[in-house]
């Protein structure tokens, strides 16, 4: 049987009050609407329509997912109109699965659930009892003539509150926007829409009306969390639903051990993987891929993305490292950066205001204080020189930086890449090589210091 997921994605979302489409707005580091995707992704869908209408172009732009199948809803005249533009990209038979590009965190088995509860047949609706239903549809349900009290009978329809009466009001059961019916059955319903309502829109929600007088069977199914229903309409929304994620990553986390200094200042927008006895401090940031290995601890406000850590290395407070590797017992920080292509061997110590990007540094090297390293090779047990830095760029190329084991490079040097400093090899501190130095020798390139006699400190004039 042929499965459709159409996914919904054309609105504006007034109350968000950004010029950037609702559906682009972010929530753990991807876009509303590519969370929608990547669970569509994982159903096994023959086909995946996305709606867009406002900000077309730059949502259809924006998104990351294989074969998937645009349509615009132009002007947008309410959800029952916005689905009618996918009519065209669906099968003639199978079910249609429809999601919300604004509801980012329904999870794949509560929409595999829904298409189970359908059967092929049936019109399946995602529903949940909330507290305080305000703003959503109610689920009408028992005698209709009983004017949609709430008597646990089977679903006849679904109201929108600006049209409902006070008594359907106080229903609790909502309808979350998320729904499963038969294509066929689908698309004729969908012919027959009218906007004969307050809104003078085309609602989805009638076809539960159709259903029922054609006999069709209305059926509920219902998420296993809350948060997987909860739409985004402004920036409190947004910002209430990114907690709620991030706090059931953290749970996940600890519950696997990790140990997390406090749970509410955490955010992962991405995948991670620790070992055993990881330890992190509050307002760290991981984003993209990150590995960390036994014992690993990670201090307070750290940005940490795209990278491995191995076992037993410390990462001090405010540090930021983007696609790196650290092996096994390394320090880094407090107030350092790891750019891009920074790859620490075993035991290598990075200090405060030091930055490494595309550099190599072998077991036991150090590069404690206000040191800048770029396009380097640095052998084992190095010592590089506070205000010390890797010259590699003239203007138009990159060029590499090649340090010899047990080399010792004094402060505030400059080395000219390219260049090589011999293994063993001492270059005094405010030399600035341009010239490879030899092997376990001291080299110095610098003006010799005099004192000028009789020399007078300009003054100011009057």
């Amino acid at each position: 049987m042929a499965l459709d997921i159409v996914i919904m994605a054309a609105g504006k979302g007034t109350r968000m009050k950004s010029a950037l489409p609702k559906v682009l707005h972010r929530l753990a580091g991807r876009s509303l609407l590519q969370h929608v995707l990547d669970t569509a992704a994982r159903l096994g869908a023959d086909r995946i329509v996305a709606i867009t209408g406002h900000g077309a172009e730059r949502v259809e732009a924006s998104v990351d997912a294989q074969d998937l199948v645009f349509v615009r809803q132009e002007p947008q005249l309410g959800t029952g109109h916005a689905v009618l533009q996918a009519v065209p990209q669906l099968h003639a038979e199978g079910m249609t699965l429809i999601l919300n590009g604004d509801v980012p965190l329904i999870e794949a088995a509560t929409a595999q659930a829904l298409l189970e509860a359908a059967g092929g047949a049936n019109l399946a609706l995602l529903t949940i009892d909330l507290p305080d239903p305000t703003g959503y549809g109610r689920v009408l349900r028992g005698d209709p003539a009983g004017r949609g009290a709430d008597v646990g009978g089977r679903v006849h329809g679904i109201v929108e509150e600006k049209d409902a009466t006070p008594a359907q009001r106080a229903i609790r059961e909502v309808y979350t926007g998320i729904m499963a019916a038969p294509t066929a059955h689908l698309k004729r319903w969908l012919a027959n829409l009218t906007n004969d309502n307050a809104q003078r829109e085309y609602y989805l929600t009638d076809v539960v009306a159709m259903a029922v007088a054609d006999r069709v069977p209305v059926v509920t199914a219902k998420p296993r969390h809350e948060a997987e229903v909860l739409g985004v309409n402004s920036p409190l929304q947004l910002a209430e639903l990114e907690r709620r994620y991030q706090r059931a990553q953290a749970d996940a986390l600890m519950e696997a051990g990790v140990r997390l200094a406090d749970p509410a200042r955490f955010d992962l927008r991405g995948t991670m993987q620790c070992g055993m006895d990881v330890e992190i401090d509050a307002g760290c940031i991981f984003e993209g891929r990150v590995e960390l290995g036994d014992g690993v601890r990670i201090g307070a406000h750290c940005v940490i993305r795209d990278a491995s850590i191995a076992a037993g290395s410390v990462i001090l407070p405010l540090t930021y490292i983007e696609s790196s590797t650290i092996g096994a017992g390394a320090i880094v920080g407090p107030f350092a950066r790891l750019r891009p292509g920074a790859a620490l061997g075993d035991e290598v110590h990075i200090g405060n205001f030091v930055e490494v990007k595309n550099s190599t540094l072998a077991r036991g090297a150090k590069a404690n204080h206000l040191a800048y390293l770029g396009d380097a090779d640095v052998g084992e047990r190095v010592n590089f020189g506070a205000g010390s830095i890797t010259a590699n760029y003239d203007g138009a190329n990159k060029h590499r930086t090649t340090i010899g084991a047990e080399a010792h490079i004094g402060s505030n040097c400059v080395l000219v890449a390219p260049v090589a400093i011999g293994a063993g090899a001492t270059i005094a501190g405010g030399s600035t090589i341009t010239d490879d130095a030899p092997a376990g020798k001291l080299t110095v390139a610098r003006a010799r210091q005099a004192t000028i006699e009789n020399w007078q400190r300009p003054t100011k004039a009057r």
